[in-house]
């Protein structure tokens, strides 16, 4: 599929800077920032996504661990007496 996108001169520069920098295409780097971004939102959707359904499923039971728990927990990592995890309770 051909697109067009319509730029100004300052970020055609800036483009086109950077595609010589790095021994590349303009056409290379826009395709590699356009591929970036949909990555990054398809990521980023699909975060809000788990968590929503993390949400759900606590709403559903109620199941959790409290903030003082996990920073217990974590506070041990590295030490000789790391702890286990904290257990999900209601």
């Amino acid at each position: 599929m051909a697109v067009s996108v319509k730029l100004d001169d300052d970020m055609r520069e800036r483009i086109q800077a950077l595609a010589e920098s790095k021994q590349r295409s303009a056409h290379w780097i826009m395709r590699e920032a356009i591929r970036g971004y949909v990555e990054r939102e398809e990521a980023r959707a699909s975060f809000i996504a788990d968590a929503d359904a993390a949400m759900e499923h606590y709403r559903e039971t109620g199941l959790h661990v409290t903030h003082a728990e996990v920073a217990h927990w974590l506070k041990s990592w590295g030490s000789d007496d790391e702890l286990e995890p904290p257990q999900c309770h209601t």
